[in-house]
Order: structure tokens, then C-alpha cells, then sequence
């Protein structure tokens, strides 16, 4: 039987080629893994003088491994700079200032994670290992004097943190973390971020001090979950606090902490309409003497009022004397974190020279109030106000102070009200009075200002009103 001529060459084309594939073997075995490495120097003095701080360690890969390179001392020691490390195949350069994988030496306590340390002074023997996946496995050697490179760790000797537990939400109450770091000596980077369960880092900003940065001493960071900028803080959690410090000669400390993140976000209320085109209901009522508050105590609360009489009014107000001008409006939290208050509650009538402070009512930073301001007010609305009457509000005891606050819920509306008796007309008269929502040492947003504006004339009834 002839075989196909076709068949016949290609089977003389596969011989050629392999023996020409075995040819190639035997005159040109495979490359090494490791196709050469050295240091540019036989010896350095990392001591950051700018004279033999750093030698170049050089090396190249025929094809890609994972590679170690270690230094062993006379005493045996083995130091590791990289370890374990994918590299592709490609020519490698890199500095070697003598700093290695973080270690102790025998005895020794240190106060903080080791990072990365410059290694004793003496004669070392260094050693480049690589491997793949094939199971091949290569090594290159020789020596490198390390010498005047005694240099102390950057070590933090205080690292604190406080409150470990903290609510960014512009309550006033633990609202801000401080982080005290204390430096032993200067350092070229000093580093304190926090560090979610993703990995990410958020960077905490250092106070504006007398100390310059990376000085030696203490140090203070502040940190407010980044709601005074604007933004939303991380979700509520734990995280961990690093501190990272390090010197010029490369060696690096690292201490840690955990922060408590509750409650976090940023407040959002304000004054919701009674009815359409009415922001802010006003009356008139007859005073009475049970409703006065002094420094000897508090009066009797106002009622609730029915506006059904001032909504349909949107005309002028006429007070006369020693009655009183009433309001009610309608707070709405509608974000999602709880909002603070302080008292006097609803129902509070004023004189109207009175302050709250009269009645043992201060202003607290953090607090939510509303607020009555007129053209003639002694100040920036002197009249003030819990957000809601105190069945809407809930009650939180603080356990680090043993201060009792009170919260509005989120996604809550309250009914607020008071009154304040006039007893003289001023020059200016009539004159506009309106409400507002005050989140006190923290703003008065514009939206939350001059809402429900009304005119307001005081008479005498025993003679002529002031005119201005």
C-alpha cells in the first residue's frame, strides 16, 4: 500500500523540527532564575549624614518567582528586608539603607510595634532566593559590612486616645475624639489615621500648634468624624487608630487603638408650615400671673394653643400691654440620627426682658432650640425653647458624665409653643418678629431664619401706641 505523499512530509517535517528543539536544548540550555545580583558597595553607615547611607541592591529574573532577600549577622541572626515577594521577569533595582522587617533584640521591651528597623552594626552575608511553580529554585550570595549605624527607634512613648467612644452627630456630646501621641525624638513622618475593616485609611489631622511637625515632644490630634466639613462620618462601628512613626533613617514604629463610632451623622430639622402660607401660627392671650417664671422657680406652663383664629389671620398683630403675643410651629428632624435640646419647654412664657438663663436655662452647646426674635430684641433670639415637649423626647444618660440628655427621634415631628408678655412699646413699633431654629454654637442655618415673620404692634390701652 503507497503512503500519501502528503503524509510522508509532514511526518519528515516533525522530525526536523525536533531535533531541532533538542538540538537547541543541548546547545542552549534553559537560563538560570536568577541571571545576576549584587550591591553596588561593599559596605554603608546608615547614620542619614548623606555619606554611605544607602547602597543599591540590584538583580534580575529570567522568569517569574517569588524571591526572599535576607542578611545574617556572625551571630547567626537572619534578617529579612523583602520576603516572600512575587516578582515577573524583569531587571530589579532597589535602596538598602540597612532597615529591615521589624525585630527585637534578646531582653529587650519595647513600647510599640516594630515595623521596620536598621539592623546592628556588623558583617553580614546576604542571600537572594527565588522560586516558581515548576519547582525551580535558585540562590545568589555575598557580604555587606553595615557599620556607624546605631541609631534609636522612633518610639512613641504615650499614645492615647479619648473618648474611645464617640457619636459625630453635633450633639455636643462626645462629638470629638483627641488622640495624644508623644515623640521621643524627631522624626522625618508622623502619621494617625483610622482604619476601617475594608483597609481603607481616613487621615486625622494634627491640631495647629506651637510644635513644628515630626518634632520631638507631644503632639495632638483631633478628630470629629469629618461632619464639621460637611461630610456624612463612617458608618457606625469599630475601627482601629494608627499611629505611624518614622525616622530619616527609614526605621518605623507603629502603635494602634480601637475607636467606637455610634450614633454618627449629620443632624438635619427644621420648621415645618402649619398650613399653606403659614410657617408659624401667632395669637394674642390675656396674661396671667401663674405663668410667670423667676429665679425661685418656674411658672405654670401655657396650654396648647388652637391657631385655628391666627391662621386665618395674616394681617398685623395688635398686643396691648401686659398681654401676651403666643406662637406655635412645627419641628421636623427628618434626618437620621437624633437631635439634642435643652429647656425651658414648651408652654414657657417670657417677661420680655426676661432670658432663659433667668430661669436656670443656658444656652449648651450642641442643643437644639427654637428660638423668637423682634427688631427691639436684646440679642440673637433671646427667647428660647425645647424642640418638643418632653413625652416626644427621649432620655439618654451619659455614663461618662451622669449628665441626663434629652433627643428628638429622627424621621420626628413635635408641636412647639410659648409666649412672651410685653411690657413696654418701644421706639420701634410696629415691628417684625419671627422664629428660628437654632442648633446653638453651631449655626443658625439660612433656612431656619426669619421663618413666620409678622408684624407686631404693642398699644397702651390707657393711651396712644409708640410709633417709630
Amino acid at each position: 500500500m503507497r503512503v500519501p505523499v502528503a503524509l510522508t512530509l509532514g511526518a519528515a517535517a516533525l522530525g526536523v523540527l525536533l531535533v531541532l528543539i533538542a538540538g537547541g536544548l543541548i546547545l542552549r540550555p534553559p537560563l538560570p532564575l536568577i541571571l545576576a545580583a549584587e550591591f553596588d558597595r561593599a559596605a554603608i553607615s546608615p547614620n542619614a549624614d548623606g555619606e554611605d547611607d544607602v547602597a543599591v541592591f540590584s538583580y534580575s529574573l529570567s522568569r517569574p518567582a517569588v524571591v526572599s532577600l535576607s542578611l545574617t549577622g556572625e551571630a547567626g541572626r537572619t534578617f529579612y528586608f523583602r520576603r516572600d515577594q512575587p516578582r515577573a521577569d524583569d531587571e530589579y533595582t532597589v535602596l538598602f539603607s540597612g532597615v529591615v522587617d521589624g525585630f527585637t533584640h534578646e531582653n529587650e521591651t519595647v513600647h510599640g510595634e516594630i515595623e521596620r528597623r536598621l539592623i546592628p552594626n556588623g558583617r553580614y552575608a546576604w542571600r537572594l532566593e527565588a522560586s516558581n511553580e515548576a519547582g525551580e529554585m535558585a540562590t545568589a550570595s555575598g557580604e555587606l559590612l553595615v557599620e556607624a549605624g546605631d541609631t534609636p527607634l522612633p518610639i512613641m512613648s504615650e499614645f492615647r486616645i479619648a473618648p474611645d467612644v464617640f457619636s459625630p452627630n453635633q450633639d455636643g456630646v462626645a462629638d470629638r475624639v483627641s488622640i495624644n501621641v508623644y515623640l521621643e525624638k524627631d522624626v522625618e513622618r508622623l502619621d494617625v489615621f483610622l482604619e476601617g475593616p475594608d483597609g481603607a485609611r481616613i487621615p486625622i489631622s494634627a491640631r495647629v500648634e506651637e510644635r513644628q511637625y515630626g518634632e520631638a515632644g507631644r503632639h495632638r490630634f483631633d478628630y470629629e468624624g469629618g461632619i464639621d466639613l460637611g461630610v456624612d462620618p463612617p458608618p457606625d462601628g469599630v475601627y482601629l487608630v494608627i499611629a505611624l512613626a518614622q525616622d530619616r533613617v527609614g526605621q518605623r514604629m507603629r502603635m494602634e487603638g480601637e475607636l467606637t463610632i455610634e450614633i454618627g451623622g449629620k443632624p438635619y430639622a427644621e420648621i415645618k408650615p402649619q398650613a399653606v402660607g403659614v410657617d408659624v401660627a401667632f395669637d394674642v392671650q390675656p396674661f396671667a400671673e401663674r405663668y410667670l417664671s423667676t429665679d425661685a422657680g418656674p411658672g405654670e406652663l401655657l396650654p396648647l394653643p388652637d391657631d385655628t383664629a391666627a391662621l386665618a389671620d395674616s394681617q398685623q398683630i395688635t398686643v396691648p400691654l401686659g398681654q401676651m403675643l403666643v406662637f406655635r410651629l412645627t419641628v421636623d428632624n427628618y434626618g437620621d440620627v437624633p437631635i439634642r435640646t435643652s429647656g425651658p419647654p414648651p408652654g414657657t412664657v417670657y417677661r420680655q426682658d426676661q432670658l432663659a438663663g433667668s430661669m436656670g436655662m443656658f444656652d449648651e452647646s450642641g442643643a437644639w432650640r427654637v428660638g423668637i426674635q423682634c427688631e427691639t430684641s436684646m440679642g440673637s433670639f433671646p427667647y428660647r425653647w425645647a424642640i418638643a415637649a418632653a413625652n416626644d423626647l427621649v432620655t439618654v444618660e451619659d455614663a461618662a458624665s451622669g449628665n441626663t440628655y434629652f433627643y428628638l427621634p429622627p424621621q420626628t415631628r413635635a408641636q412647639v409653643w410659648g409666649a412672651i408678655q410685653f411690657t413696654e412699646a418701644k421706639a420701634r413699633n410696629p415691628q417684625n418678629c419671627w422664629a428660628g431654629l437654632i442648633h446653638e454654637d453651631v449655626a443658625i442655618s439660612l433656612r431656619n431664619n426669619h421663618v413666620g415673620l409678622r408684624s407686631i404692634m404693642i398699644v397702651d390701652p390707657a393711651g396712644d401706641a409708640g410709633n417709630g
